[in-house]
């Protein structure tokens, strides 16, 4: 299980390793890793109740922190996922769910903001409504207790990603751009 971003309170690092607790408890091999660096006023304090989460859990064997990595190196995490967890209270786009999906990587998140745009809940990862952190272990252990579920939606999830690609993104920006213009009448500059 990844978690992959910025530590802050906002983030819901704190909800994804409770989830994790109750993940490890069916699934003796499940791993945690969570890669990012403490951020903002609140991210040193976020950061250190959150190793003092690990240690009261007794997942310190279980759960891995990591610094942030180079742009270069992120694919190669989440490739070694079987699922991403981003349990954000609020997001403005979800660049953690795109990556993840475009890597072929099964995402649960919160149904907040942009990740319910970019996660196609039932299809490319489940969308999960508040901050229970049993709701999240339960649809992480969905994705790990059936292979063939989790396949589906692998490859459900790098199909949708082709979305939020930039030439995607930059054509569907024209086309914004063009029905502006057809609704109020404008010509072109030149």
């Amino acid at each position: 299980v990844l978690y992959a971003g910025r530590v802050q309170p906002l983030k819901g690092v704190d909800v994804a390793i409770r989830a994790f607790a109750a993940v490890a408890d069916r699934r003796p091999d499940a791993q945690m890793m969570i890669v990012g660096g403490a951020s903002g006023e609140l991210g040193p304090s976020e950061m250190a109740g959150l190793l003092d989460l690990v240690a009261e859990l007794d997942l310190a064997d279980r759960v891995s922190f990591h610094p942030p990595l180079p742009h270069d190196r992120v694919p190669v995490a989440y490739r070694a996922a079987d699922v991403v967890v981003a349990p954000s209270r609020s997001e403005s786009f979800g660049l953690v769910a795109a990556e993840a999906q475009a890597c072929g990587v099964p995402v649960v998140a919160a149904r907040v903001g942009g990740l319910e745009h970019i996660v196609a809940d039932g299809t490319t990862g489940f969308l999960i409504d508040g901050w229970d952190p049993s709701d999240y272990a339960a649809a992480i252990l969905r994705l790990l207790d059936d292979p063939d579920l989790a396949a589906q939606v692998a490859a459900a999830a790098v199909e949708r990603s082709a979305r939020f690609s930039w030439s995607a993104t930059g054509d569907r920006l024209l086309e914004l751009y063009d029905g502006l213009r057809s609704q109020f009448g404008a010509t072109p500059a030149s």
